[in-house]
């Protein structure tokens, strides 16, 4: 049976990252894609302008539109904008008892831009990863989990990962992609099969807009069919597919957008 899948978080009009970006990855992995949206997010290649967040019973009503007359499978979590989105939020979840949760902790957009204030980051912290099948920070998100300094290495990568785990999700996938000095990009997954290593060689694009939200929600899009270790296999290798062939696109003056549609578009 096709996975349905719900994904929770902000916009991107541009179409490269966010709810767009997610339900590129989704379809293209061959789940049904639904949406509830928690902020209306003006930005593109180049960077953020300025957002709205949704009024918070408002991103309720649409949680509950969906979850009352589909079967969802999993649900995949992004931006949150505020604490009161991020509790209402959880409040659903626990309301619909889902079970397959990936939370993609946003934070920073990748050009610096703050997307969450710190009672924010409290509310998503306390509240949101506890309850999630996988958590798939980067490294300037883990630091702000954590509360430590933004300043990595390999063996910083993995030593973080009791601390995220003791967090309370049940697997911790921290993303290797902002480690500077590094000819591969290694991810970590540690969960209860111990941690396992993910390495990747670096593409040398600067097409990448939307990597953390296309990951997350490749994750979500294949937990419904597989195990933990074997998902996040699959989506990072479909992730490495859509940054080999991102050039392929010409999508904006700034930053552009991975390929999601890679495997299924001829090459031109």
């Amino acid at each position: 049976m096709i996975a349905n899948v719900l994904t929770v978080a902000g916009t991107d009009p541009s179409g490269g990252a966010g709810i767009q970006a997610d339900i590129k990855a989704m379809s293209a992995l061959g789940a049904y894609a639904g949406s509830a949206i928690t902020a209306v997010v003006a930005q593109n290649t180049q960077g953020v302008r300025s957002f709205v967040a949704l009024d918070p019973a408002f991103v309720a009503d649409q949680m509950d539109a969906v979850l009352e007359d589909l079967r969802i499978d999993a649900v995949k979590i992004g931006m949150m904008a505020n604490a009161a989105i991020a509790e209402v939020v959880a409040d659903r979840l626990r309301h619909h008892g889902v079970r397959q949760i990936v939370l993609d902790p946003v934070m920073v957009a990748k050009s610096g831009h703050a997307l969450l204030d710190p009672e924010a980051v409290a509310a998503v912290r306390a509240l949101l990863v506890p309850m999630a099948t996988v958590i798939t920070p980067n490294l300037p998100e883990a630091a702000v989990l954590l509360g430590r300094e933004d300043h990595w290495t390999a063996n910083a990568m993995q030593a973080a990962l009791p601390d995220l785990l003791a967090m309370g999700p049940d697997w911790v996938l921290l993303k290797g992609g902002h480690l500077e000095g590094s000819a591969d990009s290694t991810d970590f997954l540690a969960g209860p099969g111990g941690v396992t290593a993910f390495p990747a060689p670096r593409i040398a694009t600067t097409n990448d807009h939307g990597t953390g939200c296309t990951l997350s929600s490749a994750i979500a899009a294949l937990l419904p069919r597989m195990a933990v270790p074997e998902a996040v296999g699959e989506a990072k290798a479909y992730l490495h597919g859509a940054l080999a062939a991102a050039d392929r696109l010409g999508v904006g003056r700034g930053r552009g957008p991975v390929h999601h549609f890679h495997a299924l578009w001829p090459p031109r």
